[in-house]
């Protein structure tokens, strides 16, 4: 699973998911793209998991990248605890996906096989998503 090899600061602040996503929305290194259209946070075993099921239908061709990296830790609490004593235990890592950024990136597939792949991957997701090729951007 990904996550950060160090941090300064051990927890962090909820904060507020505003706006469209400007930098990472275009294709830097493949031929299609996975793109959120939705708001939320994309934890660490979401980000696996649509990255397992990728690798597993590329078989032996084709090229992936992850274009996301789970930086933002999450405390929970446990159930049925009271109220008080401060912030809760680190939990997960997650990262802060917003409309427009792109996830994975794919080269080397045919376009039937991209659908076929980011379908599996997009399931994963806990928002919706679109595929982008290089074609409809230039």
């Amino acid at each position: 699973m990904l996550e950060p090899k160090r941090r300064k600061f051990r927890n962090d602040f909820r904060g507020r998911m505003r706006g469209k996503s400007i930098r990472g929305s275009s294709l830097a290194f493949g031929e299609y793209g996975l793109k959120a259209l939705g708001a939320g946070w994309l934890s660490s075993r979401q980000i696996e998991a649509g990255r397992r099921a990728i690798t597993h239908s590329l078989k032996k061709g084709g090229r992936l990248w992850i274009r996301v990296f789970p930086d933002k830790p999450v405390t929970s609490r446990p159930a049925g605890q009271r109220m008080g004593g401060g912030k809760g235990e680190f939990d997960r890592y997650v990262v802060v996906i917003t409309p427009g950024k792109i996830i994975f990136e794919v080269a080397g597939i045919s376009q039937d096989l991209v659908r076929l792949v980011f379908a599996k991957a997009a399931a994963k997701l806990p928002f919706k998503s679109k595929i982008v090729s290089r074609e409809e951007e230039g």
